[in-house]
Formats: structure tokens, C-alpha cells, sequence
């Protein structure tokens, strides 16, 4: 969603739109809100990945939440963000339908990690401090998984983990949201392996983050952002073998070169994927930051050649 949005290279004037043309505050940047101010492009890049072969749209709600929004000013704006977010969603799906495609589309309510973490201190010299507690991050996960079930979502994913005790906190958010709505929702988990050293920005290795959270009824656990497909592969083989759950990969279209762009192109990335599907390492793939259309259509063509994943639960 962040690769395709960018394409647009919208201004501050954009971010606006007419709702927001006189905010004190700059909201360049925001591009949750652009479910409000520019929803006809958030539209078109979610059917252009399902016209490009992708089963399962995230919504982009990934700092829909209260404590990300503080730093636009629009906390208040969460719950439709989110209702909204999952509208324009099915809109895309609606319109695949009509164009005439046939294939079954699900939506995945986008839960990013917000931009406070609960086990570590933003300041050097006071280790102890928390600039966030679980019981805040459980009650703004909760405002955000709520709006995201109401509004009709397949599943919760709670992605780009980097802090275990932050996913802990959407965790119960997320199943108490789906258990006082009375729907069926599923949870997928995604963690981020943040370097070379194979562990999560906590400190955890990927089996202790697999067994932080094993407690929870898991739809699939995986990984998403940070590195490239070939660098994920170590930690996917990890999940393969100890997760009683499906698995999940959402790697990034290579490293970032030195203008933080992305430059694998899809047949590249797919050629790596290969190796996963060849490992029988995944039930779900897709691609996280620098992936387009043409990265997912790649993969999705590849992916048609072989079984998924079996594990047992």
C-alpha cells in the first residue's frame, strides 16, 4: 500500500482534500486519512493487486489507531478511519466481481504495531521509563480491532511486530473485539526480524517470539518488512518446523539501496519465493514494502505450481 502510494507523489493539499483544508496541523504523510480525502485511489491500488492475482486485501489502517494518530491530531478519527478503510476495500472487491472475476477475495483488518513499544525505553539515559503501557496499547488496539470486525473484516492482522509485549496487548484487544461482536474473525500474527542477528527488536529469536505467542488462537504466524526474501529464509524454516499454525511470508522487494528505495524487480523476488514454495515453507505469501502489482502477479503465477504448506495443528 506505502509502495503504491507513493506512486501517486501526493502534496500536503492532497493529504487535505476539501474536509481537512483548513487542519491546523501538516498532514502530509498521513496516508491512512487518504481513505477520507483521496478514497478513489486507495480503491484503485486494491484492485489492482486483486487484478494482479491477490487473494487477501489489507486494509490501510496500518497507524489507524489513537496513539499513532496523536501525531497528526486525529485520534478521534479512528473509528472511521478503520470503517472506512474496510469499505474501500470491498468497494475494490465489489468492482473485481463486476469486471468479472470470480475468484474468492477476503479482507484483513491492518493492525501495525502503533509507534510506542511497551518493553523498551525511548530514552538512554532512563532505561525504565515506558512510554506506553500494555493496558494503553490494549485499549487503543481494542478502539481500532472493534471498528475493524463492525465493519465487516475476514480476518485481524496484526503485522510488522517488533515488540512482543505490543502484540500481546492486540492480541487480547483482538480477541476481545471479535468475541463481543459474536462473528467469526480470524487472527494472523506477523513479526519483523529487524537485522542479521535473526531477532525481533526486543531481542527475541523467532522460536522464543513463536512461543510468546503460541497461547493465542492463531489463524498463521509469519514474517513481514525488514529484509528481502532470501534474507527471511532462515527464519521461515524456524516456523515451518515449530509452529502448529499456517505460515505466513511478506518480505520486502529486496534492500533498501541508499535512497531508501527498492529496487528487485518481480521477477527477482519471485525467483527467491521459488525456494519457499519449493520447501513447502508457506501457506501464505505476499510482499511487503517496495512490492507492486507486477511483484504480487509474479508470485501469484508461481504460486498456482505448488501445494501449500501442511503442518498440524
Amino acid at each position: 500500500m506505502g509502495t503504491m502510494i507513493q506512486a501517486y507523489k501526493f502534496e500536503e493539499e492532497d493529504y487535505r482534500g476539501d474536509r481537512f483544508a483548513d487542519y491546523p496541523y501538516s498532514l502530509k504523510g498521513n496516508n491512512d486519512l487518504l481513505v477520507l480525502t483521496q478514497p478513489k485511489a486507495i480503491d484503485a491500488i486494491h484492485l489492482a493487486y486483486l487484478e494482479a492475482g491477490a487473494d487477501i486485501l489489507e486494509t490501510n489502517t496500518f497507524n489507524s489507531n489513537s496513539i499513532s494518530m496523536e501525531d497528526y491530531h486525529m485520534s478521534d478519527l479512528v473509528v472511521e478511519l478503520n470503517k472506512a478503510a474496510v469499505e474501500s476495500a470491498r468497494r475494490a472487491i465489489d468492482q473485481y466481481r463486476a469486471n468479472g472475476g470470480t475468484e474468492a477475495k477476503y479482507i484483513a483488518g491492518s493492525v501495525g504495531p502503533t509507534n510506542k513499544t511497551a518493553s523498551l525505553s525511548p530514552d538512554v539515559n532512563n532505561p525504565g521509563f515506558r512510554a506506553v503501557s500494555f493496558d494503553d496499547l490494549r485499549e487503543c488496539y481494542f478502539e481500532q480491532c472493534e471498528a475493524l470486525v463492525e465493519a465487516g473484516v475476514d480476518a485481524l492482522l496484526i503485522e510488522t511486530v517488533f515488540d512482543t509485549l505490543n502484540a500481546k496487548a492486540a492480541l487480547f484487544a483482538a480477541q476481545d473485539a471479535i468475541e463481543a461482536s459474536g462473528r467469526e474473525v480470524a487472527i494472523m500474527l506477523s513479526g519483523t526480524i529487524t537485522d542479521a542477528s535473526g531477532r525481533t527488536l526486543s531481542g527475541q529469536t523467532t522460536e522464543a517470539f513463536l512461543i510468546s505467542v503460541g497461547h493465542a488462537p492463531l489463524l498463521s504466524i509469519g514474517l513481514n518488512c525488514a529484509l528481502g526474501a532470501k534474507q527471511l529464509m532462515p527464519y521461515l524454516q524456524t516456523l515451518d518446523a515449530k509452529a502448529p499454525f499456517a505460515v505466513s511470508a511478506h518480505p520486502n522487494a529486496g534492500l533498501p539501496n541508499a535512497f531508501g528505495e527498492y529496487d528487485e524487480t518481480a521477477d527477482q523476488m519471485a525467483a527467491q519465493i521459488k525456494d519457499y514454495l519449493e520447501l513447502n515453507l508457506v501457506n501464505i505469501i505476499g510482499g511487503c514494502c517496495g512490492t507492486s502489482p507486477a511483484h504480487i502477479a509474479a508470485i501469484a503465477e508461481l504460486a498456482k505450481n505448488y501445494n501449500p504448506r501442511t503442518y498440524v495443528a
